[in-house]
């Protein structure tokens, strides 16, 4: 398993979050977020929203940094991907 992070440039409740994700199993990203210290509550789905100032400490912890589009790819490419369809309930 990766563990991928992109840039944190999605601004809410101001300041900026990047996303976290598996390239290929949630139990192992959900292992990786809390022993370093990322709550539960921030997971949605298929990432976890991350703190700009968090993103340093999680690439320092394994995390690899890419862009938000290889993110996607990866994402989607491991079949864990929830599509806005999924999100919406239809």
């Amino acid at each position: 398993m990766t563990v991928l992070i992109d840039d944190p440039r999605w601004p809410a409740h101001g300041r900026l979050w990047a996303h976290l994700v598996s390239d290929s199993d949630l139990d192992e990203l959900h292992a990786f977020a809390a022993v370093n210290g990322l709550p539960r509550r921030g997971f949605d789905r298929d990432h976890y929203d991350v703190p700009e100032e968090a993103h340093a400490r999680l690439v320092a912890a394994g995390a690899r940094h890419v862009d938000g589009h290889t993110l996607v790819r990866a994402l989607i490419a491991s079949g864990l991907r929830v599509t806005a369809r999924q999100r919406r309930g239809r």
